[in-house]
């Protein structure tokens, strides 16, 4: 003991550093299980919660067509994260990408660490959103999209949108250093997405008998399972994205209540008024629309900032949907930029106001004003919606040239679970 003691004693006079004894870095187990439960969350809610909910909104015979679509690009996407998207998200590179150092996941061990938890499971978090993100997309196209198109379009886009994003947002990219905020993904996930899902339905153009004849949606019991599976997988997607067990975690988690809860409110009330019943799919839209509004914020604002934006987000979804989509003269199927793109929207802007410590957020950086944040966040939301839209533009006009991005009337007419997949929901 006494020698071990004189070498201590010789190594501090040489002005060695002490962290040498330190012990080595340790994942907590409290963490590295919150966050594996999260990530399986965030799974849940593409398959089968996106499924259920678009394939609910459309007519019966495309149903499995959503459901088939939103699964193969869980695992299309699952596979591009895995061979070069992690690495080109959060390893080191420039302002718009990262590196090739992580490629295949090489230089990630069973002993490497993100912050308290294994990397794998970072890397399996981080690969969930980007699953997600792409399966938005489709509810914007649905009912007319050739499935080679979404093949080709979802490599293009998520190679060149994404992952981008990803990086300039979490990944150390232009718009981190600027100081922009987005805890779980306003512009990474729900602008990026229903932008791209925006573009795709302009080329597209509309459905056949559009306008002509009712088309509504076939199942709204699966619609409201579809949404009960969000909400309940939007609190790993949320407080997952603390990446730790931990008090903003908590904050999240509550402030995923609040939002949802304050939109399905303002929603319902609203429809209420103005169109004279409210109806349970205007309370799932509500809720999906409070989710959107609160996720760039869940981790920065008090929660009675997270209540005001999920009842401001539930008037806004509700406009988007109804006023909005007239304006635009669009046929989004599912309504994804009325709700993900107006209530990301507007969800972005207002992180910079409930940030403030005054209004019961965490503060801003130091220097930083409220009107400078808000600044920050419109210039983030801007880069965004530009990059996204040019190559979602892009992405669609190699699918029409390669295979063609829309079926033909006589298929749409039959329907795609028959035409593309040679199945049917309903017998």
């Amino acid at each position: 003991m006494r020698k071990w003691f004189l070498v201590v004693y010789i190594w501090v006079l040489m002005g060695f550093p002490m962290s040498v004894f330190a012990s080595p870095k340790e994942v907590d187990k409290a963490d590295n299980a919150f966050m594996m439960i999260a990530t399986a969350l965030v799974i849940f809610m593409i398959v089968p919660g996106i499924a259920l909910f678009y394939g609910g909104l459309l007519r019966s015979k495309n149903v499995l067509s959503l459901m088939a679509q939103t699964t193969v690009i869980f695992a299309l996407v699952s596979v591009i994260w895995i061979v070069y998207g992690y690495s080109l998200a959060f390893s080191e590179g420039n302002a718009f990408f990262g590196g090739f150092n992580q490629v295949l996941l090489k230089n990630i061990s069973v002993e490497s660490l993100s912050g308290s938890i294994p990397q794998f499971v970072h890397v399996a978090f981080q690969g969930a959103f980007a699953c997600l993100t792409v399966a938005l997309v489709v509810g914007a196209l649905g009912e007319r999209i050739k499935f080679s198109a979404i093949l080709i379009f979802t490599v293009i886009w998520t190679t060149f949108a994404y992952l981008p994003m990803a990086h300039m947002v979490w990944g150390g990219g232009i718009l981190s250093q600027d100081g922009a905020l987005d805890f779980a993904g306003g512009t990474v996930v729900h602008i990026n997405a229903a932008v791209a899902g925006l573009v795709g339905a302009y080329l597209l153009g509309h459905r056949t008998g559009l306008g002509k004849e009712a088309i509504k949606p076939h199942n709204l019991p699966m619609v409201f399972m579809g949404t009960s599976i969000l909400f309940v997988g939007w609190f790993g997607f949320n407080a997952g994205s603390a990446g730790s067990a931990d008090g903003i975690a908590a904050l999240a988690f509550i402030n995923t209540i609040a939002a949802a809860a304050g939109a399905i409110l303002s929603w319902t009330f609203a429809e209420w008024i103005f169109r004279d019943k409210p109806s349970l799919l205007g309370a799932c839209s509500g809720c999906l629309a409070g989710l959107v509004g609160v996720t760039p914020a869940a981790g920065t604002v008090g929660v009675g900032g997270a209540l005001i934006i999920g009842l401001l987000s539930g008037i806004a979804g509700l406009w988007g949907v109804v006023i909005l989509k007239r304006w635009l003269k669009v046929d989004d199927v599912c309504d994804v930029f009325g709700v993900h793109g107006v209530c990301g929207i507007l969800g972005c802007l207002l992180t910079g106001v409930f940030t403030a410590s005054t209004l019961g957020g965490s503060g801003y950086a130091e220097g930083i004003t409220m009107m400078k944040q808000v600044g920050i966040q419109a210039v983030s939301i801007l880069v965004c919606v530009v990059w996204t839209a040019i190559v979602a533009f892009i992405a669609f006009k190699i699918a029409a040239k390669t295979f063609g991005l829309r079926i033909t009337v006589e298929k749409e007419r039959e329907g795609l679970d028959i035409t593309s997949h040679g199945e049917s929901a309903y017998n």
